[in-house]
Order: structure tokens, then sequence, then C-alpha cells
């Protein structure tokens, strides 16, 4: 038999708890990696890392599958420009290029969505602004010109 010295048992003890504070976190509410080491910033780096590490390894983190969740989140329930929806993601930590692979990688539904948005905007818009007033709105919320020139071209067609 293999016994455990006592400091040994202490430090996995303090690894088990801190994976479990972790994990009622992010159990909660879906947490980036950059956001738990924000809340547990307080804690031992060396007992974090492994923690942290442990979780990736358990699935329980993956900003590949948050980036994929946030977005689809967004995209059900608010109107953004392609431009909004990656700074509201990149404000949660997760690294630029992740988002952006995503949305290379799905181009043509978000494209969808940015033009479905825009016209949503559009419509709701229309009856008090200028067409003009409009299309820098929209501009200046992130909408590319392309996608605002469409959706206007779709709703005057309809």
């Amino acid at each position: 038999m293999n016994y455990m010295s006592k400091e040994k048992f202490e430090e996995e003890e303090k690894k088990e708890k801190l994976r479990n504070k972790i994990l009622k976190y992010i159990v909660y509410k879906k947490r980036t990696e950059a956001e738990i080491r924000q809340k547990f910033s307080q804690e031992d780096e060396n007992l974090l890392e492994d923690a942290i590490e442990y979780l990736k390894e358990q699935n329980y983190i993956n900003d590949n599958i948050y980036v994929k969740r946030a977005i689809q989140e967004y995209m059900a329930l608010r109107k953004l420009s392609i431009k909004e929806l990656s700074y509201k993601i990149c404000e949660k930590g997760i690294d630029k290029n992740l988002v952006d692979d995503y949305i290379c990688q799905n181009k043509e539904s978000m494209l969808e969505y940015e033009i479905s948005s825009a016209k949503s905007i559009i419509l709701k818009k229309q009856k008090s602004f200028e067409k003009e007033e409009i299309k820098n709105f929209l501009y200046k919320k992130g909408y590319m010109q392309e996608s605002i020139n469409i959706a206007f071209d779709e709703i005057s067609v309809e």
C-alpha cells in the first residue's frame, strides 16, 4: 500500500477544493478561461493553473465552444453587426483570433445574420429617420457597407 504524506494529501485537498469552486462558478454560467483567471486571481497561481488545466482536459473550460455558443446566443437574442458580436465576445477575454476563425468558418450565415439585423433596424428607424441617417447609424454600429446596401435593396424590393 502506498501512503501519501500529510503535505501531499493537504496539497491534493487544496487542488480539489479549488477545482470544485471553479466548477460551481462555471456551472452557474459558462465562463471563459480569462474570466476564471480574473475571478480566482487571489488563489495560489500553481493551484489555479493545475485546476484550469484539469478542467480543460475534462472539457468544462473550452473557449472554442464558448465562442460558438455565445455567438449563437447573441444572434438569437439581439440585432448586432458582426463587428459588435466580435467586440462583445472579446470583452470576455477570448482571443480575437478564435472569434475571427469562427466568423470566417461561418461567413455565409454571419453575413445573412448581419443583413437581417440591418433590415430589422432599418424597418424600425425608417419612420423617423432619413435613409442617409440610418446608413450612418448602421455604419457607426460596425455594419459593413455591403450589408447595409443589401439590406436597403431587399427592403425596397419587398
